[in-house]
């Protein structure tokens, strides 16, 4: 089987600056409903599948996206010829989704919505929202957005939002044996950003591209060469700081769980830190 040593070390670099990433429960382009952690093990194979369900008004669903880790996952997504350890589902389906929104807000006449073919009741009294501790931003008065709308669904109706084990097998084996699921840990985002290049040819090139902007702009290459240099540095620190504080390894959940994974006994996860992967803990998510 393999060592807690060697799971760490992959979550730890699961992030390889393109398609594959740690899983960020307050990503910015998607305001976060609800989250649930699931472990699987067989023999000298291990694998972690990760739920994340979010309201993204950019493509405009409610989407479940599930983030893959282990020694043996098969069948991945690809994008531009490289591997992704994520693909994203929707619990609804597309015309029912769009029948229960207007303009990225609860349709004030849809009183119904479809989730995974079961027809379930839609709220418009904002005192429900209220009592279930959802703030509403009102961008327009009286109306709900969709992750409001989403997560006092999620919180009546939540097996209907999980993933289902054909999803959850998507990518995994299928003799491997679900041991343990979560629907709440301590999380802490992990990012390591790519820096940008600062060679000579490099600042050039970025300049000879912008030049007429960056003349307008008062800009010189060498001022550029400073900015980019300058850019470079703080973004070493930040994956740094990062490395120190955030990664998998550095911290009890992802410790304990590597110990179940590598022995098989849950018992190994006894968790001290509080949990914190309720949305509430992450008000930047959907923040851009």
């Amino acid at each position: 089987m393999a060592t807690i040593e060697q799971i760490l070390h992959t979550l730890d670099h699961s992030n390889d600056n393109y398609y594959c990433s740690f899983v960020s429960l307050g990503h910015p382009y998607s305001y976060l409903i609800d989250s649930r952690l699931n472990l699987f093990r067989a023999d000298e194979q291990w694998a972690i599948v990760v739920e994340r369900l979010g309201y993204n008004p950019r493509g405009g669903s409610i989407e479940l996206e599930l983030f893959y880790y282990g020694n043996c996952l098969i069948n991945l997504e690809e994008y531009n010829n490289r591997y992704t350890n994520s693909y994203g589902t929707s619990p609804i389906e597309w015309e029912d989704y769009l029948a229960a929104t207007a303009e990225e807000l609860l349709n004030s006449e849809a009183t119904t919505i479809l989730v995974r073919g079961t027809p379930i009741a839609l709220t418009h009294d904002l005192a429900a929202y209220a009592q279930a501790g959802i703030e509403l931003v009102e961008y327009e008065p009286g109306r709900i957005t969709m992750d409001e709308a989403g997560r006092l669904l999620v919180r009546d109706h939540a097996a209907l939002f999980r993933a289902t084990d054909q999803e959850l097998y998507k990518s995994l084996p299928k003799h491997l044996q679900k041991i343990l699921v979560l629907d709440e840990w301590h999380h802490r985002d992990f990012d390591q950003s790519l820096p940008i290049e600062t060679s000579p040819t490099t600042v050039e090139a970025v300049y000879q591209t912008n030049q007429a902007s960056l003349k307008a702009a008062g800009i010189s290459l060498d001022a550029l060469a400073a900015s980019m240099q300058a850019q470079q540095e703080r973004t070493i620190q930040q994956n740094q700081e990062a490395w120190e504080n955030d990664r998998p390894s550095s911290y009890e959940t992802w410790q304990q769980l590597a110990a179940v994974l590598a022995t098989g006994d849950t018992s190994q996860y006894r968790p001290t830190l509080p949990p914190n992967t309720h949305w509430r803990n992450w008000p930047d998510s959907g923040s851009l």
